[in-house]
């Protein structure tokens, strides 16, 4: 009778963890979205890993573990995480692990696309100009800041770059153009989207070069565990959280976002821990609503300034 009862209470955690906990593998340089994710090597069945990380949310359950090979490509995709399906329990929380990977909204500016202005500037028109961010080899372009009362642009030194009234504009060294260099601009909108889902850790993994936000918890996204992520280079914000959301943010790193690191939206919950929100090129945190804890302490306002953590204080 005893086991009788403990095969039932065992059978009914189970099933209310709601979660199957696979793992599901994604490689994008040697993957295959007509496997079925079950290896991290290809297999002669198809049963190796998937090409993108949207396939693997496609074959995701309840509780599976999404599991990137970092290679030497970025994955360039926009996900979206989205209702039961990819959400989880206390238990076995619906899980991307990065394992260091990068995930990269840009796309290289045409050659053609440049105009001379004058000397050595030239700009271009992005497609989005809301929000923009400059990439040098993959890695945010050092920017100077336009204000909008600004009647004339910035002064810009060799490769430096300024969005000023709807253009990108860049500095080249001389006798070169801006062909000569590898630029990408911010295309995607967003890197991670969060909708009505419960219970997800989203680890180890840098975002960048998306048009608005890195993560975006953007409906009733609740017990959203972000851990060890670096969020940089993304047009609005590293990480935006809002409408009702709850979300943990433990060692993490934001920097070189264009509006905010982070952005906090009315009827929000965030508690930040041992990470560092830069000041570099935008305010640490910016306000909007919803209750915000630092280190375990209430704050409301923003910060201008970095928060103080447990990562080093320089983007890598």
């Amino acid at each position: 009778m005893q086991f009788f009862f403990a095969t039932v209470i065992f059978f009914l955690l189970s099933v209310g963890s709601g979660a199957s906990g696979r793992e599901l593998f994604v490689n994008n340089l040697h993957g295959d979205d007509g496997a079925t994710g079950q290896y991290p090597q290809s297999t002669p069945d198809r049963a190796g890993p998937v090409r993108t990380i949207t396939k693997a949310l496609r074959l995701a359950l309840p509780g599976d573990r999404i599991v990137l090979a970092k290679t030497e490509a970025p994955y360039r995709e926009s996900i979206t995480f989205s209702g039961s399906r990819h959400s989880g329990s206390a238990l076995r929380p619906f899980t991307l692990l990065g394992n260091g990977a990068t995930l990269d909204g840009s796309a290289p500016v045409p050659a053609d696309a440049w105009e001379h202005v004058a000397g050595a500037v030239f700009r271009f028109q992005p497609r989005r100009v809301a929000h923009q961010q400059l990439f040098m080899n993959d890695r945010p372009a050092p920017r100077v800041i336009a204000g909008p009362s600004d009647e004339t642009l910035p002064a810009l030194k060799p490769l430096e770059w300024c969005l000023y009234r709807g253009h990108v504009y860049f500095c080249v060294e001389p006798t070169k153009l801006p062909a000569d260099y590898p630029l990408s601009y911010t295309l995607r909108q967003v890197g991670i989207t969060l909708f009505h889902v419960d219970r997800v850790t989203i680890e180890n993994l840098t975002i960048q070069g998306f048009q608005l936000d890195g993560v975006n918890a953007a409906n009733n996204a609740r017990w959203v565990n972000l851990i060890g992520l670096t969020c940089r280079g993304n047009g609005r914000s590293g990480i935006t959280v809002g409408g009702a959301s709850l979300v943990d943010i433990e060692a993490c790193l934001l920097g070189n976002n264009g509006r905010a690191q982070l952005l906090t939206l009315p009827f929000s919950e965030t508690h930040v821990r041992r990470s560092e929100l830069l000041s570099n090129t935008a305010p640490g945190w910016v306000d909007e609503g919803g209750r915000v804890y630092i280190d375990g302490k209430r704050l409301e306002g923003g910060l201008a300034s970095a928060v103080a953590g447990a990562r080093g204080s320089m983007m890598p």
